[in-house]
């Protein structure tokens, strides 16, 4: 059997993690990750005409070196999976166009990067896919202009608000042992939707927060699991108000976490000084995070066993207009060191 409890899959192949890319724009390279990112993009458009093709660039740059760093060619990558925030997810649509690979193409909204990672290790550990490529991106400019105003328009922003991320993340999934190899993947809990009425499009992450604890409870309810069986938990981008708040409801549940042992991709993102208000957000929050500082704190032997957990708010620009509230999700991927 590959399930564990009700809600997490068991993936005794135990897939590897061949390598990882991050590409970020240039406040993100002004942060305290910067040095871990493989690229910094200092011009938003990324030398195109527009926010959303700059936004397809990032990805394509972190797709293609990806593969190139696990010693592949596009034509040895079975599948690519992923997604953005934009309409249709229009970034990784024409991004992956210039693999030249089978795309499963996917909407989480900021837990992107958790669902592909999840799905492309069931489906490689299945002998579905022998390599596959995942990947997610986000751009503070598209961002801006489809979810909220005008750049032009210079609106306030709430202290609960947080910064969409200017970057885009890829890693390569691959059923083949390699020395170099980054971890493996071992457990993966699929995130249902949780709603609690949240409504402000300005605080996803009081709308998140109550997903990320519903997962995180689960996975650990599965496993037999404490928090302080992984070195590292990671949320995708819950900033300091969804961060506090899961640090809550786990205490509330009688799991409480370790603060030490505990993070969060749109905290660690940014300085205080960058004034981001309550942190990261966007599908590249989560995505250049891992692909370059996790990543790296492997290579390093920093880290042996990580709980990656990206959080999502499912809303839309027609959702909140029409005053409905928002649906949070968060997938979770138990990650080990590769032996």
């Amino acid at each position: 059997m590959k399930r564990i409890g009700r809600h997490t899959i068991l993936l005794p192949n135990r897939p590897c993690i061949l390598s990882g890319a991050a590409i970020a724009g240039k406040k993100e390279g002004e942060g305290p990750l910067g040095s871990s990112f493989d690229q910094i993009i200092g011009d938003d458009l990324f030398g195109e005409e527009t926010w959303e093709k700059a936004e397809s660039r990032f990805q394509y740059t972190a797709a293609d070196l990806a593969i190139r760093k696990a010693g592949l060619t596009h034509e040895q990558i079975d599948a690519a999976l992923g997604g953005d925030l934009l309409d249709q997810i229009m970034a990784a649509s024409l991004a992956v166009r210039e693999l030249h690979t089978p795309f499963i193409g996917l909407y989480g909204a900021c837990s992107t990067m958790a669902e592909s990672l999840c799905l492309a290790a069931m489906l490689v550990d299945g002998g579905y896919l022998h390599n596959a490529v995942c990947t997610a991106s986000s751009h503070f400019c598209t961002a801006e202009r489809q979810y909220r105003f005008p750049l032009e328009y210079g609106s306030q922003r709430p202290p609960t608000a947080q910064w969409t991320v200017t970057g885009a993340g890829s890693a390569v999934v691959s059923l083949q042992a390699h020395s170099s190899a980054i971890c493996r993947c071992t457990h993966v809990t699929l995130g249902q939707i949780v709603d609690m009425a949240v409504k402000d499009a300005n605080n996803m992450g009081a709308a998140m927060a109550p997903a990320a604890a519903d997962t995180l409870h689960r996975h650990l309810t599965d496993t037999g699991r404490t928090p302080t069986d992984y070195d590292l938990i990671i949320t995708g981008d819950l900033g300091r108000v969804g961060h506090d708040l899961l640090l809550m409801l786990m205490q509330e549940r009688g799991m409480p976490l370790d603060p030490s042992r505990y993070i969060d991709c749109g905290l660690e993102l940014f300085s205080p000084e960058q004034d981001v208000h309550a942190g990261g957000s966007g599908c590249g929050c989560s995505a250049v995070t891992l692909c370059g500082h996790i990543f790296e704190q492997f290579r390093q032997g920093k880290l042996h066993r990580a709980l990656f957990m990206a959080t999502g708010a499912l809303l839309s620009p027609t959702s909140s207009q029409q005053g409905d509230t928002i649906p949070g999700i968060a997938h979770a991927i138990a990650l080990e060191a590769a032996p």
